[in-house]
């Protein structure tokens, strides 16, 4: 059985290599994203192994099952990329990775707010310039601070876990309460209610038809002036033009992104030598009090050989009539 892994880069295939592979599986290592125009390089390839910027749209799938592929696996949790009805249609299996290391999101989350609450972004390039100031450069302290946890599956509930470790004061939004979070003494409230209250708002919920754009411009009027925003989860929940306007006019004090709606075209790629062409890319990387990390969230190595390890026992599963972790729609 051959499968194909796109936009596959140096980590995944030692992942993929340093982990069992199932009896009979040949592994192809593809660097280009899937799309219309490289779907005919899965042909003869009965597994396509897809990630977050993937196009598994209807057409790209309708190429993809006319060349003889049954099975997509998906080397990530979410599956909003997919078209869910279209794979059904076609007889085409779907199956993800629904954990590896909660602990890699959790704690990126937590660079995130460490580097902008102590500006450390700002005080690495200016001591490389060799200016040892320290104006502009006060943060404060964890301890006490309130914080908003939207969304406590088990990357919100092991970040949770974290700043219950600084001291800080848990708020949590999210239709299924999650016991964990309630024994570290998080307290559910509406959105607007968690908004109004935290210093600090870490999203860590999928992207659903309800959550797309869950942070906007009514929502973003709720915060406390110069709260702090974090995203970790997914470029959708957020519309990030809204952000713009919050951060000019102060309501939004600093803002932390790993996600980025339109990052499919841009991240995963060097294009250190190329223009921008993405302007409200490029106006948020204007701003001091903004960092933009490029979907690096999950890369630890304990994540990397956990995905690589469900995704080829996913793909031996389905080998064996035994499928697990379907995707339905």
């Amino acid at each position: 059985m051959r499968a194909i892994l796109f936009s596959s880069q140096a980590y995944d295939r030692d992942s993929f290599l340093g982990s069992p592979l199932p009896a009979g599986l040949e592994l192809h290592f593809q660097a280009a994203r899937l799309s219309l125009d490289t779907a005919p390089l899965a042909e003869r390839h009965e597994v396509v192994c897809a990630f977050i910027n993937d196009d598994l749209s209807a057409p790209v799938l309708e190429q993809l099952a006319a060349g003889g592929t049954r099975l997509i696996a998906l080397r990530s949790a979410g599956y909003n990329h997919v078209d869910l009805n279209a794979a059904q249609r076609l007889g085409l299996s779907v199956v993800r990775v629904p954990a590896y290391s909660p602990h890699a999101v959790a704690e990126h989350a937590v660079a995130l707010i460490l580097a902008l609450n102590r500006r450390l972004h700002r005080a690495y390039n200016r001591t490389r310039e060799g200016d040892f100031s320290l104006h502009g450069l006060t943060g404060f302290d964890l301890a006490g601070k309130t914080v908003g946890v939207v969304g406590t599956g088990q990357i919100g509930a092991t970040f949770a876990r974290i700043m219950a470790g600084f001291g800080c004061q848990l708020l949590a939004y999210d239709p299924y309460p999650n016991p964990e979070a309630l024994a570290l003494g998080a307290r559910y409230l509406a959105l607007p209610e968690l908004l109004a209250q935290s210093r600090i708002i870490s999203l860590h919920c999928p992207l659903t038809a309800d959550t797309r754009y869950l942070i906007n411009r009514d929502t973003l009027a709720h915060l406390q002036p110069g709260a702090m925003l974090i995203n970790t989860g997914r470029g959708g929940l957020v519309d990030t033009p809204a952000l713009i306007d919050a951060l000019k006019g102060g309501q939004l004090g600093y803002l932390g992104l790993d996600v980025y709606e339109e990052e499919a075209q841009l991240f995963f790629e060097d294009r250190s030598d190329l223009p921008l062409q993405d302007d409200v890319l490029a106006r948020l990387l204007t701003f001091p009090n903004v960092i933009v990390t490029a979907h690096q969230a999950f890369l630890t190595q304990e994540a990397l050989a956990a995905i690589a390890a469900t995704t080829l026992d996913n793909i031996a599963a389905w080998q064996a009539g035994r499928p697990r972790n379907l995707v339905e729609g």
